[in-house]
Formats: C-alpha cells, sequence, structure tokens
C-alpha cells in the first residue's frame, strides 16, 4: 500500500460516449477534502456523447490495462471503474465478458466472484450471466464455499470483526423438503456446514428461505447474502440500492469497484444521470482502504 494516511484511489472513464466522465466529475467533488489522493487511469478524449466508436472503446480499454498494472504494482491502493460498452469493446477484440473477468485474470485471481451492495443489502454471486434453466446445474457446493469464504474477507476488511452471512435456498421455500427441488439439502446445506467450519469468526446461516433473507438482510439481521443466481439478488438489491448499489470483484488483490448502471449513452451530456453509485463507490473504496491499512 501507497502512504496509509494518504491512500491513492484510482479511477477509469469508462467508455467516455456515456456518462462515466461526468459521473466521475460530480463524485470527485464530493469527495474533496477527504485525505486521499485521486488518480485517473488515462487521457480525456474528444468524442460525442451518446454515439459509442471504436475510439471511445480503445481509450477505455487502454484505461482498464493501467488500472490493472497500477493495481498490481501497488501504485494505487484501489480503482473505481466506470461503465462500459461490452458490445463495442467485443467489436474490436476484448476477449473478456466483463470487467470482473477482465481483472481477475490480469491480477492473477485464482478465486473470484461478483458481489453488489448498497446502503441496505450486501449480495455475492454463486453464478452470474447465465440462462436460468442452466442455474441448477452449474450450481456447486464448492462455489458456494468459495463465494462465502470471499464474502466474510470483504466484509471483515469492512471492520464487521463477525460477519453474518446468510446462504440462500435455489428453490421456493427451500424446495419444501424436496418435493421441488432438492438443490438445498443436496448442494446448499452441505456448503452451509463447510462454511460454518473454516468460518469460526463468522456466523454463517442456510439454507434460508429465499423469498424471506433479503428482507432479513434488509432490515439488519445480516451483513452479506451468498446468491445462487444473478437476479435472485439483484432484483431486491436494485429495488431498495438502485441510485447507490455498487459492483465489487471479490477475491482481489487490491480492490476494484464500480458503480452498478451502465453506460446510459441516452442520458450522456444532458445533466440528468444520478452521480449516487459512483460517489457510494469511491466512499466505499476509501473506507476498505482505509480499514486495510488499519490492519497493516
Amino acid at each position: 500500500m501507497s502512504d496509509p494516511r494518504h491512500p491513492v484511489i484510482g479511477y477509469t472513464l469508462g467508455d467516455q460516449a456515456g456518462i462515466g466522465p461526468e459521473m466521475m466529475q460530480i463524485a470527485l467533488r464530493e469527495m474533496e477534502g477527504q485525505p486521499v489522493r485521486f488518480l485517473c487511469m488515462g487521457e480525456r478524449i474528444a468524442c460525442t456523447p451518446g454515439i459509442p466508436t471504436p475510439e471511445t472503446a480503445q481509450a477505455a480499454w487502454r484505461q482498464l490495462e493501467r488500472a490493472a498494472e497500477a493495481l498490481r504494482s501497488g501504485e494505487i491502493d484501489a480503482v473505481v471503474t466506470a461503465p462500459i460498452c461490452k458490445q463495442t469493446l467485443q467489436e474490436i477484440g476484448f476477449p473478456y465478458p466483463g470487467q470482473t473477468e477482465f481483472f481477475a485474470e490480469r491480477l492473477g485471481a485464482k478465486r473470484y466472484a461478483m458481489c453488489l451492495s448498497g446502503p441496505h443489502l450486501t449480495v455475492a454471486l454463486c453464478t452470474t450471466h447465465v440462462a436460468l434453466r442452466d442455474v441448477p446445474g452449474m450450481l456447486t457446493t464448492s462455489q458456494i464455499v468459495n463465494v462465502g469464504e470471499l464474502l466474510a474477507e470483504y466484509l471483515q476488511r469492512l471492520g464487521h470483526t463477525c460477519p453474518r452471512i446468510a446462504v440462500a435456498g435455489l428453490n421456493p421455500h427451500n424446495g419444501e423438503a424436496g418435493a421441488f427441488g432438492d438443490e438445498e439439502s443436496r448442494i446448499i446445506a452441505p456448503a452451509v456446514e463447510e462454511l460454518q467450519r473454516r468460518l469460526p469468526y463468522a456466523r454463517i446461516c442456510g439454507p434460508c428461505v429465499p423469498d424471506g433473507v433479503y428482507r432479513d438482510a434488509a432490515h439488519g439481521e445480516y451483513d452479506g447474502i451468498v446468491a445462487p443466481y444473478h437476479d435472485q439478488a439483484l432484483i431486491p438489491l436494485k429495488l431498495l440500492d438502485f441510485d447507490r448499489g455498487v459492483n465489487i470483484t471479490l477475491g482481489l488483490p487490491r480492490l476494484r469497484i464500480s458503480p452498478d448502471h451502465g453506460t446510459a449513452f441516452s442520458l450522456a451530456g444532458k445533466g440528468q444521470a444520478d452521480p449516487g453509485s459512483t460517489i457510494q463507490a469511491f466512499r466505499l473504496a476509501l473506507r476498505y482502504v482505509r480499514s486495510a491499512a488499519a490492519e497493516a
């Protein structure tokens, strides 16, 4: 880490035809006066708001590469990344589904997971962008254990000395004792038992009935939830924390975090986009690096 009294947080501008640059500008103004230095990971380019091009995609890719190298070297302690346009990036040869996979590969993370967080909920995903019909076949005990461990580590870094983590079930009513699904007893319950064994400092509960556990977490009963699949977690999070939700890549040696929204090309340059998610990303990044420095 850089000087723990004055950590360095990097940031990227994403696809600059989108709302990323203006959201970053507003968020940085909000962070003025904090004991932290901010470092942009690349140049601002000329472009037309709302119209992504190969040039805006290339600039976004260059900034991602610069950010990954800065994280690897310790030049920055964390990075806040603005939204990219996956379509234009992939058209110019970007080989990753998204930023999560890019940073995991560039930083050599063998175990990683996507985590979404807001003022009310923090959820870590066991499966992400796959068809719903494929989720039961992809869900494994080892994957749930992996995500649970990464979530507990992240929560500890934020200052939760005894993280309270719920592992959600997959089927309605936890499958009603196998009446319509046995993943809870066959896959999820063994994962909960293994997590309880591996993480004696944490409180691990589950399998928890999925239609109730998010309400319990939103009311403060849990610090985080391990979710079997994408929409099960994202629907309640976006309902409660849409304007302040952030996306964290768990398992990296240093923090990568981003606002949980897209490029919003239709709003670019109009002054209509809500900066709350980007501001929250910077605030959480600063909290994280301060906590990490205190542990060191």
